[in-house]
């Protein structure tokens, strides 16, 4: 009899072994196989080779998402950890109750005499290599994560449905949040652990831009994943002032060109700015719509000391709405249109209320949108904990990203199904589909491969970038949430407090150390945290982070700095 068992288990090996000893043939209708602390249950030969006990594939099909699979795998985590403290006939009990033993006929008496007859000198057992590396020592293990109901909780989702939270001994409860602000306040008030956040607010918090305290993210969730959605009124109008836009597939990137005079229109007529949407003031959304209609000349308004809603000289007047009610403020028109991520633009796509323009990744290619953030207090008393969530997410961002051959997302249509339950995202598969399965949908006529629409994992996108922490704060500065002028070492200072690569860096050599990640896919040890020098913005701006006062003062509107504190 061989079982194949993790490294961490051998000392629990006696649990198994009494187990296997109640069948007197080569198979049992139920056959407990350990795969890195989680329980199958199956009718397969007793026997479990070594190859069977490493095949924990990542691709799509592989490895159940059931409810009661992650269930078993979490009880039986919990019953090995128990032989610590209590007998072993205890455990044996446990893990029958666990499992749904106590349906099969087997009695306690039957595994009382089993265990009597256990020779472990008989026993060969077979070390799973994928399993050597010790857990690490947990602060603590019972974590709750908030998110809000968008794609880009993805790794989040995955990390606890593909059971890479539990295999770092973490017992992790996702819960919805109502809005991104109450998502924040969570997380501060300790009510949270940690969260799916906007990659602007662990900065906006850490500087004070709305409610102060310092967070800290050492995981970037994704790049890209947004899109600009006007109405089909919006859209007839600018297709009116730019008729190449009538086309069943117009040359994209859209501008805002087209937008403008209907803007001056409506400002003229209405003696008000134009109504649109972003889902909160230190979001990417509130950044990427505002440099979308600057770059045309539209001006989207100031933030001041006296306006903290940003409407200063506004043509645009951009409001905070929830990211799952744009669509019905778009049908009832409060908004003309928004910024927001997905599933929300194709959700106004297949309801038939309103058209995506241009996504994020026409406006700055390979842009931070989502993060993992925690207090920096909870950072510094779990640090171990803090270590072994990154690992998991590492490995969720990568099985979101895997492709086969041709290139083709193996496992996204998994990741759909999951996404779409009602605890995650819960929208319609087809709705959350258009986007996650590398194709996004403007127009019925207009179906475009995007394999980078929703970016996890590569072109280095689950790792924290100085330079992206840079970004926002120059645009807030630009946009005056940030009042003041600052000299450009305050923005490589600022960064470094808030992102933390070298604790992505610790749980990424783990991951590699036990074979479950490749050193080429992180970056290299000499990397400064500084993306490249980039012009691929929608209106070809260059974007060095290493010179901040030059980047804020380029842009027509906006604030400008005083170029001598580029040199402070």
């Amino acid at each position: 009899m061989t079982l194949a068992i993790p490294q961490t288990c051998i000392t629990d090996a006696t649990l198994l072994l009494t187990v296997s000893a109640l069948f007197s043939s080569d198979s049992f209708p139920m056959l407990f196989r350990v795969t890195g602390f989680c329980l199958e249950s199956q009718s397969v030969p007793l026997i479990s080779t070594e190859s069977e006990a490493t095949s924990r594939s990542e691709s799509a099909g592989t490895r159940q998402t059931a409810n009661s699979k992650k269930t078993a795998g979490s009880a039986w985590k919990k019953a090995i950890t128990a032989t610590n403290k209590f007998a072993l006939l205890g455990c044996i009990a446990l893990a029958s109750a666990f499992t749904g033993c106590s349906d099969s006929g087997v009695s306690l008496e039957d595994l009382e005499a089993a265990a009597a007859k256990v020779d472990i000198s008989k026993i060969e057992v077979d070390v799973d290599p994928t399993e050597s590396a010790a857990m690490l020592d947990l602060e603590k293990s019972d974590l709750t994560f908030g998110f809000i109901k968008l794609t880009d909780c993805a790794p989040l989702v995955i990390a606890k449905e593909m059971g890479y939270f539990d295999d770092e001994g973490l017992n992790v409860t996702l819960e919805t949040q109502s809005n991104w602000k109450i998502l924040l306040d969570n997380v501060i008030n300790g009510q949270l652990d940690g969260a799916h956040m906007l990659a602007g607010q662990p900065i906006g918090a850490t500087i004070g831009v709305g409610t102060k305290s310092p967070i800290v993210t050492a995981y970037s969730l994704d790049y890209n994943g947004n899109g600009i959605t006007v109405s089909n009124e919006v859209w007839a109008q600018m297709q009116e002032n730019d008729p190449d836009l009538k086309s069943p597939t117009p040359k994209h990137p859209i501008s805002a060109a087209s937008l403008k005079p209907i803007v001056d229109d409506y400002l003229q007529d209405a003696g008000e700015p134009f109504p649109m949407g972003m889902v909160f003031p230190v979001s990417t959304h509130n950044y990427e719509i505002r440099y979308w209609l600057a770059a045309s000349g539209i001006h989207p308004g100031m933030y001041t000391e006296s306006d903290i809603k940003g409407f200063t000289d506004a043509q645009v007047k951009l409001s905070t709405v929830p990211p799952p009610q744009m669509p019905q403020n778009l049908e009832a028109d409060i908004v003309k249109g928004y910024c927001v991520g997905e599933p929300w633009n194709q959700k106004a796509v297949v309801t038939g209320i309103g058209v995506p323009v241009t996504t994020n990744y026409d406006i700055w290619k390979n842009n931070p949108e989502k993060v993992f953030g925690v207090t920096e207090e909870w950072a510094e008393k779990h640090p171990q904990t803090h270590l072994a969530v990154i690992k998991a997410l590492i490995r969720a961002g990568k099985w979101l990203d895997a492709t086969d051959d041709s290139g083709k997302l193996v496992n996204r249509e998994e990741a759909v199904e999951i996404l779409s339950r009602k605890d995650y995202v819960g929208a319609e598969k087809e709705v959350i589909g258009n986007s996650m399965m590398g194709t996004f949908v403007f127009q019925s006529t207009d179906v475009r491969e995007m394999p980078d629409f929703n970016v996890f994992f590569k072109h280095e996108a689950s790792y924290p970038h100085y330079s992206d922490a840079i970004w926002f704060l120059t645009q807030m500065r630009r946009w005056g949430q940030i009042t003041e002028s600052k000299p450009a070492s305050w923005y490589a200072e600022t960064a470094k407090k808030i992102y933390k690569p070298e604790i992505y860096r610790q749980a990424a050599e783990l991951l590699i150390s036990e074979g479950k990640l490749d050193p080429n896919e992180i970056p290299a040890p000499d990397y400064d945290g500084y993306r490249a020098v980039t012009t691929e913005f929608i209106d070809g701006n260059k974007y060095d982070a290493k010179d901040p006062i030059g980047y804020i003062n380029s842009f027509e509107i906006g604030n400008k700095d005083d170029e001598s504190l580029a040199k402070k």
